[in-house]
């Protein structure tokens, strides 16, 4: 099974991964339950679901509202306070890397220690309720033991009004938080992406990819965002089976003419330890019929860059030539073990 959050034309938040869940099938009861409970660390919130329009598109709404926007509260007790919750081990274990990832974020940003920063600059009592929700709708779906691909995030445009002023969209610490990831600009004049989604996507999933890979039998969620724009201001959740007879990989070649048969050796060994799926080294001709060896590298996107970075140090090649986003047939396999009398 594979699991597909696409936050491509509106942005992520918080109650938007909690509404798609909500409408994948997580208990609405229940989170509401769990969401109330664990805001109470911070302040009182209410709780509400509601199935809305947004452009002709029905989507679950999940609607936060903080009674109590006064209290402030350490990074470190905030951690103390979600491990004395009753949840699962991980519910609480991966709440926590959440809120880490933000906090960090909030700590480059403003230049102070991890513990001096205080919570209103994590969020507030709406964000402990939509990071805990969130994940405990994740895990009670069942999507941990799932693939979670994550495809590019629209973050808006503009400027946006926070306690640190007026600041430019995407706001630092999204910025931050989503330095390594895929994003993009647009499509409208308005934040987005908020720190608490953008912690959740980062922390939820396995692989970022620019487009939605070969699935079938999808089972779609849509989570409503409050603002209202001419397309609709939903964030899709796509659960669906995955078809493993299919793969897409990216293959690297270069021609080689100078090394020896120890360092091609090593060049071999070293691909395949940083990654590589696949090496193949092959004896050709090369031009005035010097002998020479095409080296051949099967690599995954996310470890592209890596692989041909090495390749350019361990060879000295003035060019390597890359074939993007091929897709290859995969038979179906199993592990089987047994005893030999």
């Amino acid at each position: 099974m594979t699991i597909i959050i696409d936050p491509q034309c509106s942005g992520i938040s918080g109650n938007m991964i909690i509404g798609a869940l909500a409408d994948l099938g997580a208990d609405k009861d229940k989170l509401k339950e769990i969401m109330k409970k664990s805001a109470q660390i911070v302040g009182e919130i209410n709780v509400d679901f509601e199935k809305i329009n947004k452009q002709g598109i029905d989507a679950m709404y999940c609607h936060v509202e903080m009674l109590d926007k006064n209290r402030h509260v350490h990074y470190n007790e905030l951690v103390d306070k979600i491990n004395a919750l009753e949840l699962d081990e991980d519910v609480k274990k991966t709440s926590i890397n959440i809120f880490k990832r933000i906090a960090i974020a909030e700590s480059k940003v403003h230049g102070k220690p991890l513990e001096e920063i205080h919570f209103h600059e994590v969020g507030a009592s709406d964000a402990v309720a939509d990071i805990i929700g969130s994940v405990w709708a994740y895990y009670s779906l069942n999507l941990d033991k799932e693939n979670i691909i994550g495809l590019p995030i629209a973050v808006g445009g503009g400027q946006v009004k926070t306690s640190h002023g007026v600041l430019p969209v995407p706001a630092p610490a999204v910025l931050e938080i989503l330095k390594d990831l895929n994003f993009k600009g647009g499509p409208v004049l308005s934040e987005l992406a908020t720190p608490t989604g953008c912690a959740i996507y980062a922390e939820l999933c396995d692989e970022i990819k620019e487009f939605i890979p070969l699935i079938n039998g999808a089972n779609v969620g849509y989570g409503a965002g409050s603002k209202d724009f001419e397309h609709p201001n939903i964030l899709r959740i796509i659960q669906s089976s995955s078809t493993d007879e299919n793969d897409e990989i990216d293959v690297i070649e270069t021609n080689i003419d100078h090394l020896t048969g120890e360092e091609i050796g090593y060049l071999f060994d070293v691909l395949l330890e940083e990654g590589a799926s696949d090496v193949s080294i092959t004896p050709t001709i090369m031009k005035k019929n010097r002998q020479g060896s095409l080296l051949k590298v099967i690599s995954k996107r996310d470890k592209r860059e890596k692989l041909v970075n090495l390749i350019f140090k361990e060879t000295g090649s003035l060019g390597i030539r890359i074939n993007p986003n091929i897709h290859r047939g995969l038979a179906k396999r199993e592990f089987v073990k047994k005893t030999f009398e």
